[in-house]
């Protein structure tokens, strides 16, 4: 198995969150002053990376975990976003394959676990939420000592351009999707070590 250790980005890897957003940006646009995404410039805004959105957007840095609280907030609020279709039969054949699955995520744990059902979350070692959007190395790092596992064995599957840079500056090999919040041309380009059409396409992993 190339990948014993198989860690999972959740908004736009698992869950499809990415029309909940849309609905919500509008809210959190006036709340902290930032520019809403247009719906005819959603194709646009996929195709840039995390740093280019936050300039197109005149999104100040300082202010990404004062919006991400908030936007966690809201989802809590909401009835539970749906999974992709195939996840769960994706991730019972991952860890049926002998993977050991986690998930780390920019969302709270919370907000996860009102996703997954019980089952799935005995599938899942562990679920890390709250991570900063520009600094999930971190807790990829953290995630490699707790599991005692080397970064040549665990990949990070993500969404964004910034799921790439985090897995780079931990050392682990990225996994792209091309059904989230980022074009798939655009996380081509990035880089990835593995990318995948298809939730299907995830159970070659192992």
């Amino acid at each position: 198995m190339r990948y014993p250790l198989v860690i999972f980005d959740f908004d736009g890897t698992l869950a499809d969150s990415f029309p909940f957003f849309m609905e919500a940006q509008h809210a959190l646009a006036q709340r902290h002053g930032f520019k809403a995404i247009p719906e005819d410039r959603v194709d646009d805004m996929r195709r840039l990376s995390t740093r280019e959105l936050l300039r197109e957007f005149e999104f100040s840095r300082w202010k990404l975990p004062i919006v991400a609280a908030d936007f966690v907030r809201s989802m809590r609020a909401a009835p539970p976003v749906p999974l992709f279709p195939g996840v769960a039969e994706t991730l019972r054949h991952l860890r049926e394959g002998g993977a050991r699955l986690a998930i780390l995520t920019s969302n709270s744990a919370d907000n996860v676990r009102r996703v997954l059902d019980a089952e799935l979350l005995e599938a899942i070692e562990r679920v890390d939420g709250g991570a900063h959007m520009l600094g999930k190395h971190r807790r990829i790092a953290r995630m490699l000592r707790q599991a005692r596992t080397d970064a040549s064995q665990a990949i990070y599957i993500g969404d964004q351009v910034s799921d790439g840079e985090a897995a780079r500056r931990a050392g682990v090999a990225f996994g792209a999707v091309g059904w989230g919040y980022a074009h798939p041309d655009t996380l081509r380009a990035a880089g990835a070590e593995e990318f995948f059409d298809s939730m299907g396409e995830l159970r070659r992993l192992v």
